[in-house]
């Protein structure tokens, strides 16, 4: 199992991730990938998109297995959600 290390800031990661997403991925995107998950290499732009985070970062690292990986929910300002839902 290899050791993986972020290389850059949890600040910098959101900045480069959420500049490729909005930048290069979502103009690509159909009505169909809505809720599923992009995991996306913030030093080339490489991505990925799956059901799941691990099975969208583990294509990603078989493709580029030095990525650095930013990810999100297509769809959503975050990936995951803490709460429970309005009743309203």
């Amino acid at each position: 199992m290899t050791l993986r290390q972020p290389r850059y800031s949890k600040e910098e990661f959101a900045k480069r991730g959420d500049r490729i997403y909005e930048t290069q991925i979502h103009p690509k995107l159909k009505e169909s990938d809505r809720g599923k998950i992009v995991a996306i290499d913030i030093e080339t732009g490489a991505f990925e998109i799956a059901n799941t985070p691990i099975i969208a970062t583990d294509r990603l690292y078989e493709k580029y297995p030095d990525a650095q990986p930013w990810v999100i929910r297509i769809g959503h300002r975050t990936l995951y959600r803490f709460g429970s839902q309005s009743l309203k």
